[in-house]
């Protein structure tokens, strides 16, 4: 048995899941007629407090759809340095849409600093890209921000009249953390967008979110993109399965991470406190050697560095971290 920590991203479709995949209704959903797929978007549009929602092939294409729609050429999007939108998508705002980013530094909890977005609001000038948007990401690397920050940010934008986008990949994660209901962490934005394929354990797809008028626009960008589905409601089974069944046991991957964290500081490492079920670890040089030799025949899939990210998910249950520490130990004798 391989266990895979190296993201939430490796999970396998289980046989239930593919059950239902299987027997799923179907249609071209580009006309419109996979009743499959339209329950996905219609059930979680209701679920999360929208009017209706988008089913996209991956999460970079979902956030990019919702920044096209927003914003056009010549305008800008007020993002984290850090952020999956703009550290991670291929600069896609900026190749395909003409969008400018205007990245802001993060706090030490990856929040940005309220100061921070007021000042990188630009004057209505024309020596000026126009900002037009705000995005924010949670959970963002594990971390979670808080509804009393989000509510916060929100309330910048507004008084700048500045829409507002969440990329919401982990976002039934971050509700786990806070204990509290997804749609709470979605109220005020006009846009979000959710992954169905890293803890909820689907194998593929994310749904952007928003208005009616918002989600049309997004339409036509994704069949531009080249996103458009046929017969997508094997795939939309295998989420909404996903969200019947594997919201609830995110809590166990955030036990797990808690679990490994713990071991892993009980062997002298230093390590984040992780919040979700990420698991940051930062081993020193000569360490990090040993781990790296011992991993090339270890039964697991690994990412070390520095900053080393362990990610618990439902393919790596608990026996999995006794065996990751067990590796640890010994790689560490």
């Amino acid at each position: 048995m391989i266990y895979d920590f190296r993201s939430d991203t490796v999970t396998q479709p289980s046989s239930a899941m593919r059950v239902q995949m299987a027997q799923a209704q179907v249609g071209d959903d580009v006309y419109g007629d996979d009743p499959t797929v339209n329950q996905l978007n219609c059930s979680l549009a209701e679920r999360l407090g929208f009017a209706a929602g988008l089913f996209l092939p991956s999460g970079v294409q979902s956030n990019l759809c919702a920044l096209l729609s927003h914003c056009q050429r010549g305008d800008e999007y007020l993002v984290g340095a850090l952020a999956h939108t703009y550290r991670y998508e291929g600069g896609g705002a900026a190749v395909l849409g003409s969008i400018q980013p205007q990245p802001i530094a993060h706090a030490h909890d990856m929040s940005l600093a309220l100061s921070d977005i007021r000042e990188a609001i630009k004057p209505n000038d024309v020596h000026f890209a126009r900002t037009r948007l705000l995005c924010l990401e949670n959970t963002i690397y594990g971390h979670v921000l808080s509804l009393e920050y989000q509510r916060s940010a929100l309330a910048v934008a507004r008084e700048h009249g500045l829409a507002t986008h969440l990329d919401g990949a982990r976002l039934f994660n971050a509700a786990c953390a806070l204990g509290c209901e997804p749609s709470a962490i979605c109220l005020g934005f006009d846009s979000v967008s959710v992954c169905l394929s890293k803890g909820l354990g689907a194998p593929i797809g994310s749904v952007l979110l928003g208005s009616t008028e918002l989600i049309e626009n997004a339409r036509r960008w994704r069949k531009m993109l080249g996103g458009g589905w046929r017969q997508a409601g094997m795939l939309a089974a295998a989420a909404l399965y996903a969200l019947e069944h594997n919201v609830t046991r995110l809590k166990d991957d955030h036990a797990n991470a808690c679990l490994l964290a713990q071991g892993l500081e009980d062997l002298g490492l230093k390590v984040d406190p992780p919040e979700t079920n990420m698991v940051w670890c930062h081993p020193q040089p000569d360490t990090l050697v040993r781990l790296h030799a011992a991993s090339a025949t270890a039964p697991f899939r690994l990412t070390l560095g520095r900053k080393t990210r362990l990610v618990t998910h439902l393919d790596t249950p608990t026996e999995a971290i006794h065996a990751l520490l067990d590796f640890f130990r010994q790689a560490l004798q």
